[in-house]
C-alpha cells in the first residue's frame, strides 16, 4: 500500500474516531423514544438548519455535481439549481405545516384524518423506498471514492469497503440515535462547506481570483467540447428526447425535496415551528452557499485536471473533486476532502437509516402490530434498532450492486420517487379538505409503482453504456428520469381515488388545519 493511501486512511480513521466520541457522548440522553427518534425536540433551528445542510449536500452534491459541471459545464450546473430551488417548495409549502401536525414520522401527518392502519403502511412502503434508491447512491459513492484514494480497483476490494461503511452506519444509528446522527451532520456540514470553501478560493487564486480566466482556461483545457462547456446544450440538447429528459430530471430535483422522508423527519428535531422555519432559511442560506462552491470547483476540475483526466480515473465522473484537490495541496489535501467526503456519506446513510427504521418501528410496530397500545416505553426504540441493522445489512448489498454507478443519477431516481409517491399525498392532505384515505392509498402505491416500473423500463437500467446493465436491452421508457409522467399521473391518482370514495372526515381536517397553522397540540420538546 502506497504512503498516500496510508495518509488517507489516517486522516480517515481520525474523524470516524472523533465522531464516534461524539456520539456516544450524545447518547447519554437517549432515554425514551423522543430522544432516539426525534433527538427529544431539543436542536434550535440553526444548529438544525446546518444538519439539515448535513444530511442534504450528500455524495451527489459534492462528487456527483462537480464531475457533471467538469464534463458537462452549464448542464451539470442545473443539478445545483434544481436541488437549492427544491428548498422554497419545502419552506412555502411543507415544513412549519408539517412539524406542527406530526409526531416522528411522515405517516403521523398522512395518516392524521385518514384510516391510520392502511396509510400508515403506505407511507412506511414509500420512505423505504426511497430511504433505499438513496442509499445505493451513497454506496456506490463510498466505493467509487476508495477505489480512487486507496488504489483498489477490484471489485472485491470495493465490496469491502462498502461492507465497512456500511458497518459504521450501522454503528453510528444503534449507539447515538437522532441525537448521535444529528451532531455527525452537524460536524460533517461544517467541515465539508469549509474544505469545498477553502478548495473555491484556491482555485480562483490561480487564476488571479478572475471567474473569466477560470472559464477561459477550462474551455481551453476540453478541446473536445470546447465552448460548449459554458453554454446550455451539451448535456440535455442534442435531441427533443434529452431536452425532455432534462425537463423531467429538473422537476424530479425541484418537487422531490418535499417529499425527501429523511429531510422531512428532521422538522421533529426542534422544539416549535417557528424554529422549524428557521432551520429551513439556515439550510437554504448554507445549501447556495456550496452550490456556488461547486460551480468553481466543477470548471477548476476542467480547467487544472481535464476531462479525459477525469474520465480515465476509478471513480469516473465523482474522481473530479478529489482530483482537483491533489492537483492542488498534493496527497495531504486529496487526504483532507477524501476524509470529508468520506464523513458526507457517513452521515448521510446514518440519517436515511434512522429515518427507515423509525418509519417502521413507529407506523408498522407500533401504530399497526400494536395498534398504539405498546406496554413497554423502550420497545419502539429496540424495534428502531433491530430494523437499523436490516436495513444496514439491505444497503450494503445493494450498494455492492450499484457500485460504479453515477451517483448524481441514482439520487435523481431516489427524488423522483420522492416526487411521485410522497409529495401529493402531503399537499393534498394539509390543503385538500375532500381528501381522504382512497386518495392517499391510490397516490402513495399508484405513484410508487409507476416510478418504479418506468426506472426498470428506462436507459437508466438497460439499454445503453451508461445503464446499470449494460447488456441487458428493455428500455421501452425512453427518458432516464420519469419524473414528468410518475408525478402528474400521482396527482391525478390521489385525486380520482378521493372523488371516487365517499368517506369524508370534515371535523378531523378543520382539526387538522387549527394545529398544522397555529401550532395548537402540536408535540412538544421533551425536557429531562
Amino acid at each position: 500500500m502506497s504512503n498516500n493511501a496510508l495518509l488517507n486512511i489516517g486522516i480517515f480513521g481520525i474523524f470516524v474516531i472523533a465522531t464516534l466520541v461524539v456520539v456516544i457522548r450524545a447518547s447519554r440522553n437517549t432515554k425514551t423514544a423522543a430522544d432516539y427518534l426525534a433527538a427529544g425536540r431539543a436542536f434550535t433551528g440553526p444548529q438544525n438548519g446546518v444538519a439539515i445542510a448535513g444530511d442534504y449536500l450528500s455524495a451527489a452534491s459534492f462528487l456527483g455535481i462537480a464531475g457533471a459541471i467538469a464534463l458537462n459545464g452549464y448542464d451539470g450546473f442545473l443539478y445545483s439549481i434544481g436541488f437549492l430551488v427544491a428548498w422554497l417548495v419545502a419552506l412555502l409549502l411543507v415544513a412549519e405545516l408539517l412539524r406542527n401536525t406530526g409526531k416522528y414520522t411522515m405517516g403521523d401527518v398522512l395518516s392524521f384524518r385518514m384510516r391510520q392502519r392502511p396509510v400508515r403502511a403506505a407511507a412506511a412502503t414509500s420512505t423505504m423506498a426511497v430511504s433505499f434508491f438513496y442509499l445505493l447512491a451513497q454506496m456506490a459513492g463510498a466505493g467509487g471514492l476508495v477505489a480512487l484514494l486507496l488504489g483498489i480497483t477490484g471489485k472485491l476490494g470495493q465490496a469491502v469497503v462498502i461492507v465497512v461503511v456500511g458497518a459504521l452506519m450501522i454503528t453510528y444509528v444503534l449507539i447515538g440515535g437522532m441525537k448521535g446522527t444529528t451532531w455527525v451532520q452537524i460536524i460533517k456540514a461544517v467541515l465539508l462547506i469549509i474544505g469545498a470553501g477553502v478548495m473555491t478560493v484556491w482555485v480562483l487564486a490561480k487564476f488571479g481570483l478572475n471567474l473569466s480566466s477560470l472559464l477561459g482556461a477550462a474551455v481551453d483545457n476540453a478541446p473536445k467540447a470546447g465552448e460548449k462547456l459554458l453554454g446550455p446544450g451539451l448535456q440535455y440538447g442534442a435531441t427533443g428526447t434529452s431536452k425532455l429528459d432534462f425537463l423531467s430530471l429538473a422537476l424530479a430535483l425541484v418537487l422531490g425535496t418535499a417529499g425527501l422522508p429523511h429531510i422531512l423527519m428532521r422538522f421533529y428535531t426542534v422544539p416549535t415551528a417557528k424554529e422549524a422555519r428557521r432551520s429551513v432559511v439556515w439550510a437554504i442560506w448554507l445549501i447556495g452557499l456550496f452550490y456556488l462552491f461547486t460551480l468553481v470547483l466543477g470548471y477548476g476540475a476542467a480547467a487544472l485536471v481535464g476531462p479525459d483526466k477525469i474520465r480515465a480515473a476509478p471513480g469516473g465522473a465523482n474522481s473530479a473533486a478529489p482530483l482537483l484537490a491533489e492537483a492542488l495541496g498534493g496527497p495531504l489535501l486529496l487526504g483532507l476532502i477524501a476524509a470529508v467526503a468520506f464523513a458526507t456519506i457517513l452521515a448521510v446513510v446514518a440519517g436515511l437509516t434512522i429515518t427507515a427504521s423509525a418509519s417502521f418501528a413507529h407506523d408498522i410496530y407500533a401504530n399497526i402490530i400494536k395498534k398504539g397500545q405498546v406496554e413497554d416505553k423502550d420497545a419502539e426504540v429496540k424495534v428502531a434498532r433491530r430494523t437499523a441493522i436490516v436495513i444496514g445489512v439491505v444497503s450494503i448489498l445493494g450498494g455492492i450492486a450499484a457500485n460504479g454507478q453515477n451517483i448524481a443519477f441514482l439520487v435523481a431516481l431516489a427524488f423522483a420517487v420522492a416526487a411521485s409517491a410522497n409529495l401529493p399525498t402531503i399537499l393534498y392532505s394539509l390543503f385538500w379538505k375532500r381528501f381522504n384515505t382512497s386518495g392517499a392509498l391510490w397516490s402513495i402505491y399508484g405513484g410508487l409503482a409507476v416510478t418504479i416500473t418506468l426506472i426498470i423500463l428506462s436507459p437508466a437500467v438497460s439499454g445503453k453504456p451508461t445503464s446499470m446493465f449494460p447488456d441487458a436491452d428493455f428500455d421501452l421508457f425512453p427518458l432516464s428520469n420519469p419524473g414528468i409522467v410518475s408525478i402528474p399521473v400521482a396527482f391525478v391518482l390521489g385525486y380520482l381515488g378521493t372523488v371516487l370514495s365517499k368517506e369524508q372526515n370534515k371535523e378531523k381536517y378543520a382539526e387538522m388545519e387549527v394545529r398544522a397553522l397555529t401550532g395548537v397540540g402540536a408535540e412538544k420538546a421533551v425536557s429531562h
